[in-house]
């Protein structure tokens, strides 16, 4: 028997066993922590919103937002959240955050899609609400709508509408949502830390949650982090809070209700990129007018039209689309690390299918380049590999993101493992361009050669400048595979032996338990938290 507790109720197990993933529990061991990390402490706290999940005094599950002026949010210690709000009145939870009440908190950044899930108690209600915190982990950015937000004053809040079915005006509301949000929980017998609440984020296209009527709506559940929290707490107890936001308005819309899923019928198969439909019976309506002091802007940065110049297959599954301007016109720079916010015209689309892939190609060239896994259950990515060709015209935003090289002198070591290699080598494109001699390591994990995508470029970059090393490991290779140095996972061992250095900064890109592995080895190497930097991707397409 394990000392450690495992990080999952019953409930989400079953559904791992069902879905066939139950071995993603000795990772998750790695990456479910009983404390907020550095990281997420600086995160949570600089935030101007989070998302709560809690029950009425009924045992009812809602969400809601919590607000306030910078620093509402605090973190005195690893295992302690403050924070210095209350739901508006009229809120479905308010008064429901007493001294005891188990309470799923999300930190998400819009602006930068980064997002960070912490589950507990509130120990203390008398002034701020202090919650005691079982469980924290991140999420990768998946389906997050990029927005800008901005505070406002003075602007009344309309009296709450409190109903058991949805208006006209809400079904439209819901119908035309790229993002809600999800609250659930389970508490079983005794003491568990794998037990409470979950604020948890939905995201897709404009029309991803269909209103099948007055009282029920279906959204889809995507390829995730397979921890099946949200489900998996749906499957031990069926009561699922919702919570949408109007963005332009701060207006929110509470639903609680009854949840089931749809695991495999010819529905699922009718939506494109779904796993599983979850269908939600209401049992009550809140709409709070303009209920928090924020607004958002959506799609900030100006779209510009980019031509499709270059088309590359770089691997059994990874093919690179290099872009100009479609005017011939200057393109604006990127930082290695950004990505590429791209919307493309999907066939059988109303709207738009927004996803953003890391820039793998060098700043300062003139171009963007992506380089993109084919998923057999993509959307966008089945759409370029299938559909894109040279000439094709493509709309993008401006780059974003803030996985960057976080210093200009310290050792670097960049480690990947698939397709996580895509803004690892855009960084190598930056530092074979510096005058320095910093120690660089490029630490790379494929499959076999034939997954191994741009490593000719890889290996010439590393030739350009002094005191570069390069270590390609593969975990299946064939018997003619000659381009790799070991055999074998990358993980915290083979960084060990390889580098052993703690005062280096490490860049880690890849699947979760990928990057959860190579995290935990570098943590008992000795390397301190602030020098691990991560950018966890997924099965998105």
């Amino acid at each position: 028997m394990r000392p450690d507790p495992s990080p999952f109720h019953a409930g989400e197990q079953a559904v791992q066993a069902r879905l066939g993933v139950r071995d993603i529990e000795d990772w998750a061991r790695k990456v479910v922590r009983d404390h907020l990390p550095e990281q997420h402490r600086a995160f949570h706290t600089a935030l101007p919103f989070l998302v709560a999940g809690a029950r009425d005094r009924s045992g009812r599950p809602w969400a809601t937002l919590l607000t306030g002026p910078d620093g509402f949010v605090a973190s005195p210690d690893p295992r302690t959240l403050t924070i210095d709000a209350r739901p508006a009145a009229g809120d479905a939870l308010e008064g429901a955050f007493a001294a005891g009440a188990d309470v799923g908190i999300l930190g998400i950044e819009l602006a930068n899609r980064r997002r960070n899930r912490v589950n507990g108690r509130i120990a203390d209600d008398g002034g701020a609400l202090v919650l005691a915190v079982d469980q924290t982990f991140g999420n990768c950015p998946q389906y997050i709508r990029e927005r800008q937000w901005r505070r406002v004053d003075g602007e009344p809040a309309g009296a709450p509408k409190r109903g058991n079915r949805l208006t006209p005006a809400q079904r439209d509301w819901i119908a035309a949502a790229d993002t809600f949000f999800v609250a659930s929980g389970h508490r079983g017998e005794g003491e568990d830390p794998a037990f409470g609440m979950d604020a948890s984020h939905r995201g897709g296209d404009k029309g991803f949650v269909q209103v099948e009527g007055e009282t029920r709506i279906t959204f889809p559940d995507y390829a995730g982090n397979n921890h099946y929290n949200t489900i998996g707490n749906l499957v031990a107890d069926p009561r699922a809070g919702l919570l949408f936001v109007d963005f332009e308005t701060g207006s929110l819309l509470q639903l609680t209700g009854r949840a089931t899923v749809d695991w495999d019928s010819d529905a699922v198969a009718r939506v494109p990129g779904a796993r599983r439909l979850v269908t939600v019976e209401i049992d009550e309506v809140v709409e709070l007018p303009a209920a928090v002091p924020l607004r958002w802007v959506e799609n900030a940065e100006p779209v510009r039209s980019l031509r499709v110049v270059e088309k590359i297959r770089e691997s059994e599954d990874v093919t690179s689309f290099v872009f100009e301007a479609r005017d011939g016109g200057p393109l604006p720079d990127f930082v290695a690390g950004q990505h590429l916010p791209l919307l493309l015209d999907v066939p059988g689309h109303d709207e738009p299918v927004r996803r953003t892939y890391s820039l793998s190609g060098g700043p300062g060239d003139g171009r963007y380049r992506i380089s993109v896994k084919r998923e057999p259950m993509g959307v966008a990515s089945r759409h370029l590999h299938d559909t894109v060709e040279p000439g094709a015209i493509v709309d993008a935003q401006k780059p974003a993101g803030e996985f960057l090289l976080p210093c200009a002198e310290c050792p670097v070591v960049l480690v990947s493992a698939g397709v996580g290699l895509t803004p690892m080598v855009s960084m190598l494109h930056a530092l074979a361009k510096e005058d320095g001699e910093r120690p660089v390591w490029f630490v790379h994990g494929a499959r076999d050669g034939a997954h191994h995508a741009l490593a000719d470029e890889v290996r010439g970059l590393a030739a350009k400048r002094p005191g570069v090393g390069i270590h390609v490991a593969y975990s299946r290779p064939r018997a003619k595979d000659d381009g790799h140095d070991s055999e074998g996972r990358v993980d915290g061992a083979l960084l060990a032996r390889l580098i052993g250095d703690t005062d280096a900064h490490y860049m880690l890109c890849g699947p979760t338990r990928f990057m959860a592995d190579v995290q935990t080895g570098l943590e008992r190497l000795g390397v301190p938290a602030e020098q691990i930097h991560t950018e966890t991707f997924g099965p998105v397409g």
